[in-house]
């Protein structure tokens, strides 16, 4: 910042001492050109005429606070003097009505401002005129010009003033929108994290919890029945630990140290070992699919296969028989996936589940919903008539851009 800056920010700081200064610095220069080297004759009453002056000049300390006063009072005792000192110079104490006028421009309200300065400015001419009968003279159109000059620098400084606070708003106001938004991303990319979590390490740890279960009662009576349920929760147990390793990868900062590389986000190509997983873990799943298979873009694609592994496992950890279908029906405008839980109503461990009631407590039937509506489609869970507890999603194509020759 160069020394133009520093002294308007002092100033800015302390303005009423600077309003003082310069109050003191008129009236030492009327003073100084009016009374030096005169004769006390030649001036008149020199303790009237320093009076007059100093209430000329000394009012301007109280500008900021009386700007319309001030200029009254400056206006007022700036004439006295020069009325009763014509022709001894003292023209330099309208110096002080025209800083009053040029801070009635500034801080009074525009319109108000205005017309009260060009009306203070009119009567002063007026006045010099009478004392001096020459309205035209070149006195009185330099005091005009003046005056004219004086309002026009308040006005602009009004407008300078005005231009920077609102720069400074909106400045503010990008500065809260952006961290609004920045808020926003985080929020939307913690409940992603949240959802990939539940929807893949949540999977894995529900087979082997399930699995763990089999095996403990299989310890005593059947010792390959327990084997098997232990191989399940060795395999699941590692697909969950990989899961997790890439889900903390993506949570490194840059510089880091190296993570793991993360395996591509799964999809409906990777339906097959996900059903050969529960299946081999004691789901007995029925699919069927309707119309020509329509590749899906990679957001829909991972929410379709998301949602069915959500529902699926559902049913594995509530089902009482283990039963589901599964049907991926795709049309002319999306893919519409069904998942029946067919288990007849009774939770694991024989508890029986509430008809008409989804499971509280869990995140997996909000992470669904949140998943599909974020691509524009349609979310539906609940019991049907039938007494199955269907889950139903509805997902656009989102097309991938395909050629003429391999469009379906």
């Amino acid at each position: 910042m160069n020394a133009i800056g520093h002294l308007r920010g002092a100033v800015r700081r302390h303005a009423h001492l600077a309003d003082a200064a310069i109050a003191c610095a008129v009236f030492a220069a009327t003073a100084v050109t009016t009374f030096a080297g005169r004769s006390a004759a030649a001036v008149g009453n020199r303790t009237a005429a320093l009076g007059y002056v100093a209430l000329a000049c000394g009012v301007l300390a109280a500008r900021r606070r009386r700007p319309l006063e001030t200029l009254a009072v400056s206006a007022g005792a700036a004439e006295v003097f020069l009325t009763q000192n014509r022709g001894t110079g003292g023209v330099l104490v309208l110096l002080a009505p025209l800083i009053a006028l040029y801070t009635v421009a500034d801080l009074v309200e525009r319109r108000r401002g205005l017309i009260l300065g060009a009306s203070a400015v009119a009567a002063l001419a007026l006045l010099h005129a009478v004392h001096k009968p020459a309205l035209l003279g070149p006195q009185n159109l330099a005091f005009i010009a003046l005056g004219g000059l004086a309002i026009a620098a308040g006005d602009s400084s009004r407008n300078r003033r005005a231009y920077l606070a609102e720069v400074e708003r909106r400045a503010e106001r990008a500065e809260r929108e952006r961290e609004q938004d920045a808020q926003r991303r985080v929020t939307e990319e913690r409940l992603r994290i949240a959802r990939d979590l539940h929807d893949s390490v949540g999977h894995h740890l529900a087979l082997i919890s399930v699995q763990s279960n089999v095996a403990g009662q299989a310890l005593d009576g059947d010792a390959t029945a327990a084997r098997e349920a232990l191989g399940h929760v060795k395999s699941a147990s590692r697909r969950a630990l990989g899961e997790l390793r890439d889900t903390v990868s993506l949570l490194r900062q840059p510089g880091d140290a190296v993570a793991p590389t993360a395996t591509p986000a799964p999809g409906l190509d990777g339906l097959e070992e996900l059903l050969a997983a529960l299946r081999a873990s004691g789901l007995d799943v029925d699919r069927h699919v309707d119309g020509a298979v329509v590749p899906l873009a990679p957001a829909a694609d991972l929410t379709a296969y998301r949602v069915i592994q959500e529902s699926l496992t559902n049913v594995y950890k509530h089902s009482g028989r283990r039963k589901a279908r599964l049907v991926l029906c795709y049309d002319r405008q999306e893919l519409r996936i069904t998942v029946d839980d067919l288990g007849g109503g009774r939770a694991s461990g024989g508890r029986a589940r509430a008809p008409g009631r989804v499971p509280t407590g869990r995140h997996g039937i909000v992470g669904m919903r949140e998943r599909v509506l974020a691509l524009g489609g349609r979310f539906t869970a609940g019991p049907r008539p039938d007494g199955t507890f269907q889950v139903a999603a509805d997902l656009p194509y989102q097309p991938l851009d395909l050629t003429p020759e391999t469009a379906p």
